[in-house]
């Protein structure tokens, strides 16, 4: 045993110097020399029979979670799913890794279903309160029309479409810089897109827009901005017409987005004087008439308007939120432990428990003959499980079982026959989102 331990040592002094030599890039005919003597030692070694190791890895571009994580990402899901269903969604399933896609395809009035996308962005972001948020609305038309009046040659309208949408993280003379020096505009006609991109507001903006003398002369942007005059008629309608903020300089995939595009930023609260920030996108969308159409062999036009929730944003903002405010975060939806307040009565709970089930009622039971009854409670303190079911020898005789309310330890007893209906009763009302 002890040549075997010898030449196990070897090895590892030996892959160490071959790592050495790879770190200070010594020659390649230094470390293929080190490399054959540590290959020479591992044939040596031969195989270790005796020992298998296994190394667990999460696979590349996957990661995992917690129980407590889960707990936090299903009550996510349910809010957006929950609200997707309300709005009349279907469910598909497609090998996509963008998560909670919304969309609603077909011929319709203009900018009702755009409307209603917004709606829905706003209905999950309140839901979820995860703090102020704002949604940037702009036209893909209303750019187009924009960079054309301003004098953007029609090769240089992505690229400067790019320029723009960094508006939100810098200045207006980075950007400027960045146009003229880098892109080849010329700063005139920077200049004049300035004036426009720097813009923000309600539907008073779009009307001093509508009669711009030059935006009012392009056809695009007279289209864009006559929808979204209309659009903010229906998001008035709806009631979130304050949460709504036209922003010319609002550029965001303009490769597939054929009319109205939209944003949600959440909003740190602002210090005294000073304009709310952004602290990043949770959820976007727009309208893609032109997207689906490409994919078809006849080549049908579908009209198509959509959102996409940013679930794990939102995800790590809700964790940040619980740690911060040290709240609790149930990791089971268990309504009820079923106990026993003396021993040799685990045939009683086992019975007991699989009523409740049976029942539909969500229960447990600790695995053990005969677990002491502080030990029950305390688990129910840790796990947040609101009702204990006990039993002992005279609730037996008596037909009833004990029911007990966890936070204020109040106890009643109830007769056996009526506990499913208690307990549905007492865990009926709804709980906190997240």
């Amino acid at each position: 045993m002890a040549g075997r331990e010898t030449l196990e040592e070897l090895v590892r002094l030996q892959g160490e110097r071959v790592r050495g030599l790879k770190q200070q890039k010594a020659s390649t005919e230094q470390i293929e020399e080190e490399v054959a003597k540590l290959l020479k030692l591992k044939a040596q070694l031969g195989p270790d029979e005796g020992k298998h190791k296994f190394v667990l890895k999460t696979p590349k571009g996957t990661r995992d979670y917690s129980p407590r994580q889960m707990a936090v990402r299903e009550k996510v899901f349910d809010v957006i799913i929950g609200c997707f269903k309300r709005h009349g969604a279907e469910v598909i399933d497609t090998p996509v890794f963008e998560l909670k896609d919304f969309d609603i395809a077909g011929q319709f009035d203009p900018m009702i279903p755009d409307a209603e996308c917004l709606k829905i962005m706003c209905e999950i972001l309140s839901s979820l309160q995860i703090g102020d948020f704002l949604v940037k609305v702009n036209d893909r038309r209303i750019l187009d029309g924009l960079f054309a009046i301003c004098g953007v040659p029609d090769t240089k309208f992505r690229t400067i479409c790019s320029s723009v949408d960094k508006l939100d993280k810098m200045s207006w003379e980075e950007v400027k810089n960045e146009m003229v020096g880098e892109k080849g505009l010329a700063p005139e006609v920077a200049d004049r897109i300035g004036d426009y991109v720097q813009q923000h507001g309600g539907v008073s903006l779009v009307e001093q827009l509508l009669q711009d003398p030059k935006l009012s002369q392009n056809k695009q942007a007279l289209e864009g901005l006559g929808d979204l005059k209309l659009l903010f008629e229906y998001l008035t309608l709806f009631g979130v017409a304050d949460k709504i903020s036209f922003d010319l300089s609002l550029a965001r995939g303009l490769d597939y987005y054929t009319g109205v595009i939209y944003e949600v930023l959440l909003q740190p609260p602002a210090q005294a004087g000073e304009e709310p920030l952004g602290v990043g996108s949770v959820a976007a969308g727009g309208r893609y008439d032109g997207l689906v159409g490409m994919f078809d062999p006849k080549g049908r036009k579908v009209p198509c308007v959509g959102l996409s929730i940013g679930v794990e944003r939102i995800f790590s903002i809700v964790e940040q939120r619980l740690e911060a405010l040290e709240e609790k975060v149930r990791t089971t939806e268990t309504q009820v432990l079923v106990a026993s307040a003396q021993k040799k009565l685990l045939e009683e709970r086992l019975k007991l428990v699989s009523e409740l089930w049976d029942a539909g009622i969500k229960a447990e039971l600790l695995y053990k003959k005969n677990p002491k009854l502080l030990n029950q409670l305390q688990y129910c303190e840790e796990a947040g499980i609101p009702l204990v079911a006990i039993i002992g020898e005279q609730e037996l005789k008596d037909g009833v079982v004990k029911l007990r309310s966890v936070t204020s330890r109040e106890e009643v007893d109830v007769r056996r026959e009526d506990l499913v209906e208690e307990i549905k009763r007492r865990t009926s009302q709804p709980s906190c989102t997240c």
